[in-house]
């Protein structure tokens, strides 16, 4: 396979880009800005919404199988395109249908008798019976870094939500009182062939993630319950690619799952520097055919922590970088995005901790938590 087609043209497609470069692959992308971040890297881009079907029917005719970047597409229409012009798309379209909608993916992990908080569609700006404040409530369709989810603590702030989307179908879900926030990158080969990543902890600031952390001290239960959801989950959607799993574990050691990405995702960006293969390269192995790679650490540990945008400007910041970069054993990826928003995400650091497991994970725990500070005062002063 020489090409690859990828619908998105963001920091994501931007790093699939580096990685289908070391394995002899090029990419086409569709994207509908010149500024797009992954548009350097592309050996040639169509210019056009991501749910732009017609342009997809191009970008078919100059690559040999379609990826995404991100779930914005029109899922009906690429089905119509898939049949009539026979174009391959991985994931499946089949297993992209029952995910794009949070409620419909909700119904689907539940039927599949996987753990999941309780939920209802909301049909209307009443809590509906059996719910109790506080509860999450989330827009069925297109949200991600935090937009279109919202904590809700009492019927006025309910009544104000409906005011301001009144249009917007929404997912209500009960509030887990969690221990920690867990993610998991699992990737599934042509054979069938399952792998998964360690199992990562996730940190969120207003529903946004803000640092990622490996671990030293999961419970052997809760590895291999994240990672039996994980096979299932694939396996029965018949899922080709990487998919982020991104789960709650609560104080009682239970695993619920909380959302699933279906493509590579910001809680695996750390696998770059601190995994023999990356989820991107995995992603590119799978869809081009290749035999999946090792997803073993190659280092102790690893702390990620994304770089947000806290001003309204334009700037590359370049002064921080430098200040970051010079942090031992730290990789910064900046995205190269030309302007600056409050919360949007212009680029991630890893740093590696240590070269082997540590003997005390408390102490691994308080070095990576010491580092993650340490980014949070040259980032954000």
């Amino acid at each position: 396979m020489k090409r690859i087609g990828v619908i998105g043209g963001g920091q994501l497609a931007w790093m699939m880009a580096s990685a289908a470069q070391e394995l002899g692959i090029e990419l086409v992308i569709q994207t509908p800005h010149t500024s797009d971040v992954a548009v350097g890297l592309a050996v040639e881009t169509v210019l056009a919404e991501v749910d732009d079907v017609a342009a997809t029917a191009t970008l078919a005719t100059k690559c040999d199988v379609i990826t995404f970047e991100n779930e914005f597409v029109d899922l009906d229409g690429l089905r119509k395109l898939a049949t009539t012009e026979d174009v391959c798309f991985i994931p499946p379209l089949a297993a992209l249908a029952p995910l794009l909608d949070k409620y419909t993916q909700r119904c689907y992990l539940r039927d599949l008798g996987l753990p999941v908080p309780k939920f209802a569609p909301l049909t209307h700006s009443e809590l509906p019976l059996g719910f109790e404040f506080p509860v999450a409530i989330k827009a069925r369709r297109n949200g991600y870094d935090g937009q279109g989810t919202f904590i809700i603590k009492d019927e006025s702030a309910l009544a104000d939500l409906y005011h301001r989307y009144p249009d917007t179908p929404f997912l209500i879900e009960e509030f887990v009182e969690f221990d920690r926030e867990l993610a998991i990158i699992a990737a599934r080969g042509i054979n069938g062939e399952v792998v998964t990543y360690p199992i990562l902890e996730t940190q969120q600031e207003d529903q946004v993630c803000r640092r990622v952390f490996t671990l030293q001290d999961l419970p052997d239960e809760i590895v291999q319950t994240c990672n039996s959801i994980a096979s299932k989950l694939l396996t029965s959607l018949g899922a080709f690619g990487v998919f982020g799993i991104e789960l709650f574990a609560t104080r009682e050691g239970k695993v619920l799952v909380n959302e699933i990405a279906p493509r590579t995702h910001n809680s695996g960006h750390l696998t770059i520097e601190a995994c023999a293969t990356s989820q991107f390269s995995q992603l590119i192995r799978a869809v081009a055919g290749l035999p999946l790679g090792s997803t073993a650490l190659t280092c102790g540990g690893a702390v990620m922590v994304n770089l947000l945008g806290y001003e309204d400007t334009h700037s590359d910041y370049l002064a921080k970088r430098h200040q970051l970069s010079a942090i031992p054993h730290s990789h910064v990826h900046w995205y190269g995005k030309q302007e600056s928003r409050i919360g949007r995400k212009l680029g991630h650091v890893t740093i590696l901790v240590g070269t082997a497991p540590h003997s005390d994970p408390q102490d691994y725990r308080a070095q990576a938590e010491n580092l993650a500070r340490q980014v949070a005062a040259i980032w954000d002063e």
